[in-house]
């Protein structure tokens, strides 16, 4: 099966302060710009070659929504495919030996993807029709004949394996799912299928099915943290990475017929994937180095890693193939310059610069690069964070500041391009941006440090990042609050509740604030794993009901005195609306001053430019009044508006 590759890769610039002839340090004047400048960037994705390598097919929300686009290799204007002002569309490829294309969409952030044809002739055409069901392209076969696709729609919980014609649309089914299992990826000659079972959110087991023969075999020996990344062209190895006796996980060999396992490549932090080119010629390599990701791609013959394009400082984020391996399109940006797509032919080494999403009207150097540092927690755990401080704070201009907390649990904030923190860190706030104890990347130990602590230990995690922030000279140590979205809004409720008088205030979106009904509530095609759901965070249906009570927020609103902005998409699956609702409510009986945004037209994270807009200006209004305390605080008793964005 042909697979697409991908990466992302950060790299650090130094910005040097000039001196006068006075020898007297001297600050450039850093201009101030609109949420309307910072989201005036354009975000663009994917980068499938036309069967010719002619164009590419992307994602870009230049509309104010996600659309599909083509664009020629050498560059030009962008030429739209869809062209829809409610719907967001997403590239998947263009068709092996036609330009028909393969899109995807759901229902306004409900998640339930559906796969798309854009054929010839300009009409659309929905192939996984089921309503209710999920879709998830896998790859096209090596005939170039059919795709494949997993979907839902025999049973909510479990994903199958399909084979349909792309000529007829007609579909069979490769694997049934009866287990649970995860599909993970198929070999070339549709003979062996890499299935994972989750056994809890560290660790899976990994099995290789035998479609010849039906018989099922386990590939790793202990528990151990699993993924499958590809076949080999020759369908004779299957590569997988593992953390199997060691903090970091590495890429290790599978002999289909043998049995034989080989450390391939092994690197001091994790190797996040890796995969290879249509034929074989290449291997993409990616590790996550510190937050950031570090690409190799290497010639499969001597295993030596070919020179990649050099970018003046910037980093190759994302890389991927034309099916005859002649073109490479890469993603080049970093944590203070949003990514644009290049092309790289590899005959000529004609080089071509497809993209430029960073809005004329910003300076570059008005963007802040984001700094690692690390601190010790309450009980000399060593924490790291990414650290973005404005450039006009000093000892002589001190800042307000905002710990930001990662989603998850077990996410990662990386060294990536975000419009709101760079547009916070633009109106003057300095933002830490932690990764505490649960949090991936920095060896299983520390990841599972939170297992069964949530709200508690990694909330003192947070306090402590507080606490460096208002030991830095350039911070206004009486001014921080706190922020996050999905279980980073959770901790910001958990902070206001149960650490009340830590932060000044607090910026929620779509947070978790009842574990009991989240848990009980997950969408079905969670269902692989929502046993490790359950045995990291607690059973809802037993006695661990009692310690989720008890860490719950939306029980214990009566502590909250601090201000609170929450921000909530109506359609999420994850973090139901009822959530939000219920704290917002809570909370306002105290008299604390409390400003709800609700989009109608959002689901878990907003995507609409217009709701982007409309929720970073939102937040930093608030920080502004209550943190900054520019503005008249509201009165207490007053209910804030509730922003509803009607979808169109």
């Amino acid at each position: 099966m042909k697979t697409k590759l991908f990466t992302l890769c950060i790299a650090f610039l130094i910005l040097s302060c000039k001196e006068d002839k006075d020898k007297t340090e001297t600050k450039r004047e850093i201009q101030q710009y609109t949420i309307n400048q910072f989201m005036d960037n354009e975000a663009v994705g994917g980068g499938s070659f036309s069967a010719d390598n002619s164009k590419l097919l992307i994602s870009s929300n230049r509309s104010g929504i996600y659309n599909v686009y083509s664009v020629s290799v050498k560059g030009g204007e962008l030429t739209p495919i869809t062209q829809s002002d409610s719907t967001s569309y997403f590239a998947n490829a263009y068709f092996p030996e036609d330009n028909r294309m393969l899109i995807s969409a759901d229902g306004n952030g409900d998640e339930i993807d559906h796969l798309f044809v854009m054929e010839t002739d300009g009409s659309i055409k929905d192939i996984t029709p089921v309503d209710g069901a999920k879709a998830n392209f896998y790859g096209w076969s090596k005939d170039d004949k059919h795709l494949y696709f997993g979907s839902n729609k025999r049973d909510p919980k479990f994903f199958d394996v399909y084979k349909m014609s792309i000529d007829d649309y007609s579909s069979e089914m490769l694997y049934q799912n009866n287990d649970g299992m995860n599909f993970s990826g198929m070999s070339e000659d549709e003979n062996y299928f890499a299935l994972s079972k989750t056994v809890n959110t560290n660790d899976s087991d990994l099995f290789i099915y035998n479609a010849s023969t039906k018989e099922t075999i386990k590939v790793n020996d202990n528990l151990s943290a699993n993924s499958a990344q590809d076949f080999s062209k020759d369908n004779s190895k299957f590569y997988y990475t593992t953390d199997d006796g060691s903090e970091f996980s590495y890429l290790m060999s599978y002999n289909l017929e043998t049995k034989e396992k080989k450390k391939e490549i092994e690197k001091s932090w994790d190797i996040m994937g890796s995969g290879f080119t249509s034929e074989g010629t290449y291997m993409v390599v990616y590790v996550n180095e510190d937050g950031k990701n570090a690409i190799e791609v290497m010639d499969t013959k001597t295993m030596q890693t070919i020179d990649l394009p050099d970018f003046d400082g910037k980093s190759i984020t994302s890389v991927s193939f034309s099916d005859d391996e002649k073109w490479m399109r890469m993603y080049v940006g970093g944590s203070n310059s949003p990514s644009d797509l290049y092309t790289f032919n590899f005959e000529t080494k004609e080089q071509n610069r497809i993209t430029n999403v960073l809005n004329d009207e910003i300076n570059p150097k008005d963007l802040v690069t984001a700094k690692v540092v690390r601190y010790k927690s309450f009980d000399g755990t060593v924490i790291p964070a990414i650290y973005y401080l404005p450039h006009q704070a000093s000892e002589a201009n001190r800042v307000p500041a905002m710990v930001w907390v990662h989603g998850g649990p077990g996410g990662q904030t990386r060294q990536n391009f975000s419009s709101l923190m760079q547009y916070m860190v633009n109106q003057g706030y300095a933002v830490l941006a932690v990764n505490n104890r649960g949090s991936s990347g920095y060896g299983k130990t520390f990841y599972q440090m939170d297992n069964k602590n949530h709200g508690e230990k990694d909330l003192q995690d947070c306090v402590e990042g507080k606490n460096w922030l208002a030991t830095q000279p350039e911070i206004d140590g009486s001014k921080i609050g706190i922020i996050g979205g999905s279980y980073g809004g959770y901790m910001t409720m958990a902070a206001l509740t149960y650490a009340p008088e830590e932060f000044d205030v607090g910026v929620n979106l779509f947070g978790v604030t009842n574990w009991m009904r989240t848990l009980k509530s997950i969408p079905p095609y969670w269902e692989s794993f929502r046993e490790a759901l359950y045995d990291e965070l607690g059973d809802p249906f037993s006695a661990d009901s009692v310690r989720l009570k008890r860490i719950s927020p939306l029980f214990h609103t009566d502590k909250v005195t601090k201000p609170l902005i929450v921000l909530q998409g109506a359609k999420d699956p994850r973090v139901l609306q009822v959530e939000s609702d219920e704290i917002v409510a809570g909370v306002r009986k105290n008299g604390v001053p409390v400003e709800y945004v609700l989009f109608e037209d959002e689901g878990h994270g907003f995507i609409k430019k217009e709701n982007q807009i409309e929720s970073y200006s939102r937040i930093v209004k608030f920080l502004d009044t209550y943190l900054k305390k520019e503005n008249e605080p509201l009165d207490g008793e007053t209910k804030s508006e509730e922003i509803e964005s009607e979808t169109k």
